[in-house]
C-alpha cells in the first residue's frame, strides 16, 4: 500500500484500544499502589495467599532499582502503546515492544533470584501467562495495524 494512502480505521482498533488502556491503567494502578507502598490495597489483593501485606510490600521493594526502571518501562510503556494506538500513530508499535522489554527484563529477575513460596501458585502463574499473552498481541496487532497502513 502507498505510503500517503491512510487505510480506513478498523472498528477493532478501537475495541483493542480501549479494552487494552483498561488493561494497562490496571497495570499502571498496581504498579503505582505498590511504589507508594500502600499496604491497604495490598490486603485487598491478597486473597488467598499466605504473607501478610507488609510481607509483600516489603517483596516488592526489595526490587534493586534497575528491575523498578524495567516494571516502569513494561507497564508505562504499555499505556503509552494503547494511547498511541488510539491515535493511530505507529509510535505505538515501539511503545509496546518497549512494554515487552520491561516485562522480560522483570520476568527473568524474577526467575533468576527466585520468588518467595507464597508468590509461587498456579494463580500467580497464570496472571504472568495472561500478562505475557496480552503484551504480545498488542505488540504484533500494533504491528499488523502498522504494516496496514492503519497506523501514520
Amino acid at each position: 500500500m502507498d505510503k500517503h494512502l491512510k487505510a480506513r480505521t478498523p472498528w477493532h482498533l478501537w475495541v483493542v484500544g480501549i479494552v487494552s488502556l483498561a488493561w494497562n491503567a490496571f497495570g499502571a494502578n498496581d504498579y503505582l499502589q505498590t511504589q507508594l507502598g500502600n499496604l491497604a490495597y495490598f490486603e485487598s489483593m491478597m486473597d488467598g495467599i499466605e504473607a501478610t501485606p507488609q510481607q509483600a510490600l516489603a517483596y516488592f521493594q526489595s526490587y534493586p532499582a534497575w528491575v523498578h526502571g524495567a516494571w516502569a518501562v513494561g507497564v508505562w510503556g504499555a499505556v503509552l502503546g494503547s494511547l498511541l494506538l488510539l491515535l493511530r500513530t505507529r509510535f505505538a508499535v515501539y511503545a509496546f515492544a518497549l512494554s515487552l522489554l520491561g516485562l522480560a527484563t522483570t520476568t527473568v529477575y524474577q526467575m533468576v533470584v527466585g520468588q518467595p513460596d507464597w508468590v509461587q501458585n498456579t494463580t500467580t502463574t497464570i496472571i504472568t501467562i495472561v500478562i505475557w499473552s496480552i503484551a504480545t498481541f498488542l505488540l504484533i496487532y500494533a504491528a499488523s495495524m502498522r504494516s496496514k497502513g492503519v497506523l501514520r
